[in-house]
C-alpha cells in the first residue's frame, strides 16, 4: 500500500474531520469577534487590551491559529495532490507551504503570548 508522507494524519477520513472541526473553530472565532463588535459600539484601546490579554481569549486565539494552520494545510495538500502531478514540483511546493505555515504559527504564538 502506497501512502503519502505529507498529509496531516495519513487517513483521509481524519483529514476530512480535521478540516470540518477547524472550520467550526474558525467560524466560532469570527462570530465571537463579530458579536463583540456589535455589542460594543465604541472600541477603545483599553477594551481591546482587556479582551486580548485575558488568558481564556489567548487560549481561544491560539486554538484559532492552530485551526487555521491545520485547515490551510489540509486544503493546500489536497489541491496540490490533485493538480500538481510532477513529484519534484509537488514536494517543493509542499515544503514551501509547510515552512510558511510554521512561520505563521510561530509568529501568531509570539503575537498572542507576547513572547
Amino acid at each position: 500500500m502506497v501512502r503519502s508522507s505529507t498529509n496531516l494524519t495519513r487517513n483521509g477520513l481524519t483529514d476530512w474531520l480535521v478540516q470540518r472541526v477547524s472550520a467550526v473553530v474558525i467560524a466560532a472565532y469570527f462570530l465571537f469577534f463579530l458579536g463583540f463588535l456589535v455589542l460594543h459600539s465604541t472600541v477603545s484601546y483599553e477594551l481591546w487590551f482587556a479582551l486580548l490579554s485575558n488568558t481564556a481569549m489567548r487560549v481561544f486565539s491560539l486554538l484559532f491559529v492552530l485551526s487555521l494552520m491545520a485547515h490551510a494545510w489540509v486544503g493546500m495538500w489536497t489541491v496540490i495532490g490533485d493538480y500538481i502531478k510532477c513529484s519534484l514540483l509537488r514536494g517543493t511546493l509542499q515544503i514551501i507551504i509547510i515552512l510558511s505555515l510554521l512561520a505563521c504559527l510561530f509568529w501568531g504564538i509570539t503575537i498572542i503570548w507576547g513572547l
